[in-house]
């Protein structure tokens, strides 16, 4: 009963942001929007079919907030929060390898098909896509070539939680994600020509050594830690 009434709580909410944002005053919807996502995300909680998107719905919360509110993501007391990104990164990365073995990546070396299919996609769908968005935007040269670097980057974190929450093949987006990222200073350069061209040249240097670094280091550490 509580997860209904927070979800209609949610769209109460919801139906306020929009009586700001209709008329143009989208500044004075910050609040209702943070709580009508705040609210859905746990509602769903207490449901089965549901529960699957209370992950999707925080994120949207935490990037309203964000956007409204960008003072208190910074920084505080001249702390600065973009130093917590790396150690964050690998305790969740450490988190998610603890909870795996190696037996659970037999299935992914017996039966390869997995990892071809998403490499091929990793390296063709997604800088295909970002050069889409890039050509139908008119972005400034360095935003444009910024969407098309990040068509390129191999899958990281979020790709890898998103399987762990989804419970899906793991093993598999991890092995996906780490071939992806020894191979990307190879088929990046390759990728921004071709599809790139002048536009990215070759600025994502040195991003794959640190994405390695930050990714899968942790995953490896929990062999030692079993």
């Amino acid at each position: 009963m509580i997860f209904k009434s927070l979800i209609g709580a949610g769209i109460l909410c919801l139906l306020l942001a929009l009586v700001f944002i209709i008329p143009g005053n989208i500044e004075h919807a910050a609040i209702p929007l943070i709580l009508f996502f705040v609210l859905m995300g746990i509602g769903f909680r207490g449901f089965e079919k549901l529960k699957g998107f209370t992950y999707t719905t925080m994120i949207f919360a935490g990037v309203t907030a964000a956007m409204y509110y960008p003072e208190y993501f910074v920084e505080y007391k001249g702390y600065t929060y973009s130093n917590l990104i790396t150690p964050l990164i690998q305790i969740i990365m450490f988190g998610m390898g603890t909870s795996m073995a190696f037996k659970d990546f037999a299935g992914v070396i017996k039966m390869p098909k997995g990892v071809f299919i998403g490499l091929l996609s990793q390296f063709t769908i997604m800088p295909i896509t970002g050069f889409i968005l890039a050509s139908l935007s008119n972005f400034p040269a360095e935003i444009a070539a910024g969407l098309i670097l990040i068509g390129c980057s191999p899958s990281g974190l979020a790709s890898n939680v998103m399987s762990y929450l989804a419970k899906a093949n793991l093993a598999l987006s991890i092995t996906i994600t780490a071939i992806s990222t020894l191979l990307a200073p190879f088929f990046n350069t390759i990728v921004n020509e071709v599809i790139g061209g002048p536009i990215c040249g070759d600025r994502c240097a040195g991003h794959d050594v640190e994405h390695y670094q930050n990714g899968h280091h942790p995953y490896w550490s929990w062999t030692h830690f079993q």
